[in-house]
């Protein structure tokens, strides 16, 4: 690289033409520019001739530009294209321009010569046209002059400044259209080679090979510049080349066409960019062993991702593999399938030619993984799907399966293991979630069945599931809701026929997971069928603790020690069944768990088929029993994580027999953590029920059901429902002197929560004879003098639900 400098006669002359190693010593700014006519510009011999600043034309004014900016910014050299190479030298020429982005990407500093944008100092809306409409953003060798210096700076025709790459990254995106991280300088890596290529589409060269030469630093490849050769030629180079660097010197040797076998997977993968860049990050690298986990729930798109990943980089791979790894006789057949697709393109490959494709599997798969361990052989792809079953540490299943006997020898070529088990650790593992957006859920939906619907849910397979349904049948997306509550079951046990998904349901799919889960730890696997009971989100240890287990002796054993429920929890985790619920406000118990809300539905309609009374009865027991009193420290934090039980709860109460006592004091009590929760609706009906149970059960007169009448009048006056509230207070009155008397402790306080409802309507002459009808009373039952506690006698006081022990 020669650089030029300043003389002591103002103008300027060539250093020594430097070696790379010496390179670094030097700081140097570097110009981008657009050429004009050949004649103004200064060329090599100009420099030479002495003629660097003086020549007539833009040429030299470009140059005593960079004099003058240089020597502001304390830089003693500086290299333009136009005069630093001989371009007769044809060496020299082709050396320069393959050079040319790591010249770019190592200047101090990159100073952009806008000679059509006139005049005028940081760029405002009145020069933000001129800057748009530039030739500079429409050459061919402006793309690297952009991309690889870390600072750049735009000047206009006078040298004035304009901004720099970083204020101006914006504009310069919109103009360009390449994405903000690229001119921000993220490695280059992380964009594909036909991303880069796009960035390039609509600029021009002087010569049309230099559409693909000026390429090469931005796809970091080195191949010989022959000018005349033409365009076509130059990107047949250029893809062998890519080729070459991609898949390794001899990919030929092994390259094997993507065809897809094995792969069922969308034409259009949504939502999942953020995981698709995270595996390209994992995968690249120099030929040595990349290994990526794809973990996550069944059916929640971790085969999709695999096959869109596969579809998307096929081109940087001499081989893409698919391996069913569901059991070991599928991962055989598949290596089987491998087998003969390798032939067919190199009948006489190494190991693989030898083995009998009628005889042993065991000695096909040997074959295959010694093929690809070959020292040459280090660009392939293979992907170990359904991985779902694995030898693991705590797994003791007679046909679990051990991955590292189908893995090849040598440590070399990319993987990519798709399994629901976290216990998966054998490279880098990428948690595979649930979709966030509810229009990447509507994409999903309305691809598969080929109509415009609306739903959130946000686990893949329901999504094509619920696409495939409509797709097949003639009704409304109206009508499909109705039977997913209704016939849940029905709709996903049947087939839909979806063949990006192979033989799986959502039925099959974690009824297989459950059977593995059973045979590990049969805690794990009654979890699942008791939580149908309560809510898919944060069911906690310290919950299921309070319930009546006299008749689950299981769930004494689960919750007998906290490190019992967390295994039991941790193995659901395992198969992405379950998941540590991280929305827990503050509270002083332990950490809860979730499920999926498809996998909840799934416990309803498919586990307990049949209803199981006693785990109803427990649920309700454990959430009614952990309702906090108004005393309690922070009642509002366990308040907060059992409302959705209680809702959960409320859904099945009408199945329970009503008349049972212990049913009448759960609806109260579920009726109480309603009203705190300001959800008067749901509270509301939850007291007329209690009060009816309690009535078939006790009696209208007895203590528990008058509690419930008083809270129900306590709850009819918090919301201005006056006369419903005297109704009810007159009700409890007239069942508290009947029962306990008229100078009953509990009658009194009614009539003195009587008087103050009659003080709130007004009626204040029927007030002030309650109030001294409960003066009387308590003078009566403890003498006018004594000091004794002071009846509930403020509005506040007579407002707050009372919770049945």
């Amino acid at each position: 690289m020669r650089l030029l400098k300043c003389d002591t006669t103002g103008g300027v002359t060539f250093t020594e033409d430097l070696s790379e190693s010496e390179l670094p010593q030097f700081e140097y700014a570097i110009l981008s520019h657009t050429w004009g006519p050949d004649e103004e510009e200064v060329s090599y011999n100009d420099i030479l001739d002495g003629r660097g600043t003086t020549k007539p034309g833009l040429g030299a004014e470009k140059i005593r530009f960079c004099v003058q900016q240089t020597t502001q910014d304390g830089l003693d050299h500086f290299w333009v294209d136009t005069c630093c190479i001989d371009k007769r030298n044809h060496a020299e020429l082709s050396k320069s321009l393959i050079s040319m982005f790591r010249w770019y990407a190592g200047a101090r500093k990159c100073y952009v010569y806008l000679s059509d944008v006139p005049q005028g100092k940081v760029l405002g809306a009145d020069r933000e046209q001129d800057f748009r409409r530039s030739r500079w953003f429409r050459r061919g060798w402006t793309l690297q002059e952009l991309i690889a210096p870390p600072l750049l700076e735009f000047y206009s025709k006078n040298g004035s400044i304009l901004g720099t790459k970083a204020s101006l990254e914006v504009q310069i995106g919109d103009i360009t259209g390449i994405p903000v991280k690229a001119i921000r300088g993220r490695n280059l890596a992380e964009f594909t080679i036909h991303e880069r290529r796009q960035w390039q589409k609509g600029r021009q060269t002087r010569e049309p090979e230099d559409l693909v030469y000026s390429l090469l630093g931005l796809l970091d490849v080195s191949m010989p510049v022959l000018y005349g050769e033409g365009i076509v030629k130059a990107q047949q180079r250029l893809d062998n080349e890519l080729s070459t660097a991609q898949k390794g010197p001899r990919y030929r040797d092994f390259s094997v066409p993507f065809s897809g076998t094995g792969m069922r997977g969308v034409q259009k993968l949504v939502g999942r960019e953020n995981e698709l860049k995270a595996m390209r990050a994992a995968l690249v690298g120099d030929g040595s062993r990349r290994t990526v986990i794809l973990n996550g729930l069944g059916g929640i798109g971790k085969t999709q991702l695999a096959v869109a990943y596969a579809r998307q980089h096929k081109e940087s791979y001499s081989a893409v593999i698919w391996l069913n790894t569901r059991d070991e006789a599928s991962v055989k057949q598949s290596f089987a399938i491998i087998a003969e697709r390798i032939l067919r393109y190199h009948p006489s490959a190494k190991y693989v030619s030898s083995a009998d494709p009628t005889g042993s599997l065991d000695d096909i798969v040997k074959a295959v993984l010694a093929w690809l361990s070959e020292s040459d052989n280090t660009r392939w792809l293979a992907i170990y799907d359904n991985y779902d079953n694995p030898s693991v540490p705590g797994n003791n299943a007679l046909d679990a399966v051990d991955i590292q006997q189908f893995l090849p020898d040598a440590y070399q070529g990319s993987v990519i293991v798709t399994t629901r088990s976290s216990q998966v650790k054998h490279g880098q593992r990428i948690s595979v979630q649930k979709l966030k957006s509810t229009q990447d859920s509507v994409d999903i939906l309305s691809n598969v069945s080929g109509k415009a619907y609306l739903v959130d849910d946000g686990l893949p397979l329901a999504l094509a599931t619920t696409g495939a349904y409509l797709e097949q049948a003639s009704i409304s997306v109206t009508t499909y809701l109705r039977l997913y509550e209704s016939s849940w079951a029905q709709i996903h046990q049947d087939d839909p026929g979806l063949d990006t998904y192979e033989d799986r349901t959502l039925y099959s799919t974690w009824r297989i997971s459950l059977e593995r889960i059973h045979y590990q730890n049969e805690l794990s696997a009654k979890i699942l069928s008791l939580w149908c009971y309560f809510s898919n989100q944060d069911l906690w240890y310290e919950l299921l603790c309070n319930g009546q287990m006299e008749q689950l002796p299981w769930l004494r054993n689960l919750t007998e020690d906290l490190p019992v429920f967390i295994k039991a929890m941790r193995l659901l985790c395992n198969y992405g069944l379950a998941e540590i619920d991280t929305s827990l406000p503050g509270n002083t118990e332990s950490g809860g768990y979730s499920i999926h809300a498809c996998v909840h539905s799934w416990t309803i309609h498919v586990l307990n088929k049949q209803w199981d009374n006693t785990l109803a009865k427990f649920a309700v027991s454990a959430v009614v029993q952990h309702v906090p009193s108004q005393v309690a420290k922070e009642p509002w934090a366990t308040q907060r994580r059992l409302l959705r039980h209680a809702e959960r709860c409320s859904q099945y109460l009408p199945e329970l027999d009503s008349t049972q006592p212990e049913i009448g004091v759960s609806l109260h009590n579920i009726a109480v953590l309603f009203s705190h929760a300001n959800k008067m609706r749901e509270a509301e009906e939850m007291y007329l029920r209690a009060l009816r149970g309690k009535e078939e059960a006790w009696g209208s007169k007895h203590t528990s059901t008058l509690i419930t009448v008083n809270n129900l009048a306590a709850f009819y006056k918090n919301q201005g429902k006056l006369q419903e509230a005297e109704e009810m207070c007159l009700r409890a009155l007239r069942g508290y002197e009947e029962a306990r008397g008229p100078k009953h402790t509990s009658t009194l306080i009614t009539v003195n929560n009587l008087g103050l409802l009659y003080s709130d309507q007004g009626k204040m002459q029927e007030a002030e004879e309650m109030y001294l009808r409960t003066l009387r009373g308590f003078e009566e039952a403890w003498g006018s003098k004594i000091h004794r506690p002071t009846p509930p006698s403020t509005s506040s006081a007579s407002s707050i639900p009372i919770k049945v022990g």
